[in-house]
Order: C-alpha cells, then structure tokens, then sequence
C-alpha cells in the first residue's frame, strides 16, 4: 500500500490517499448459486464485527483482510465459494483472537441450538488446555547451580 499526501487545487487543503495494486480476484459462488465480484469490504465489515469490543487495531484488522486475499489469490481458481471466505475468516479470527472468533463462528455456522455452539466453546476450551499441558511439559525445569570440582592439590 502507498501512502500519498496531497493538496487540493482548488482549496489548497492537503489530504492522504491510499493507493493499493489491484489484484484479479476470483468471483464468488454464493450458496444459492449466484455469482459476484470479491468485495474487500464485506471481509474487513465481517472482521470489524466480530472484533468489536476486542483490542485489535482496524490495522490489524485490514492485514487479516490482506492475508485472507493473499490465500484466495494463491488457489489460482477463477471461481471460489462463499463458504470458502467464510472458513478462512474464521481460521484468521481463530488465531487472532478466540472471542472475536466464536462471534463470528456462531453468525457463520448459525448454530441451531445452545448444544452445537456449547460443543464450539468446548473443543476451544480443550484446545486451549492442551496447548497449556503442553507449554508446562515443554519447560525446562530448574537445573541445580553446578557443583564446583575439588581443587587438586
């Protein structure tokens, strides 16, 4: 992305534009079988939404945005179904906050009942306990102070 500081011809007021290369992206197969262009600003309003409330910088959000299109532009597919953004925004959301994850996953799978969404929460829960076992197996423990050798006489 390019960053420019301009001035106004007219008013001689100075702004910011932004400037980004525009990429092909494929089109998008909605589940009912339409087809449209990839907008940038669903992802990045999908983002915002399930960040709300969250500590993360609208930067942050806009370079998950940038990640999910690099991985839909890697696939090298003319065409690529909705569910497809769907399933990467939550891998991004996943790793980047589970909150913001679990918000979005409960709009995007639209769990029917309390059960699935529990059953959600539930393997995060033991994902996040897992990893935790892990770290603790993982530490080194504490080594005793080296023992000095007898001095040889």
């Amino acid at each position: 992305m390019t960053r420019r500081r301009r001035e106004c011809a007219r008013c001689e007021r100075r702004f910011t534009t932004y400037e980004r290369v525009e990429e092909i992206l494929p089109l998008v197969v909605k589940k009912d079988g339409r087809r449209e262009t990839y907008d940038r600003l669903k992802v990045i309003v999908g983002l915002k939404k399930a960040c709300e409330k969250r500590p993360i910088s609208i930067t942050t959000i806009e370079e998950t945005a940038d990640r999910i299109e690099r991985v839909l532009q890697s696939r090298g597919e003319k065409e690529i179904p909705s569910a497809m953004i769907g399933e990467e925004v939550m891998r991004q959301l996943y790793d980047l906050d589970k909150v913001a994850y679990v918000r979005f996953a409960s709009v995007y799978r639209s769990f029917q009942d309390l059960d699935a969404f529990m059953r959600e929460l539930k393997d995060l829960i033991d994902e996040r306990n897992g990893a935790e076992k892990k770290r603790v197996r993982q530490r080194p423990g504490r080594r005793p102070a080296p023992v000095a050798a007898p001095k040889s006489r």
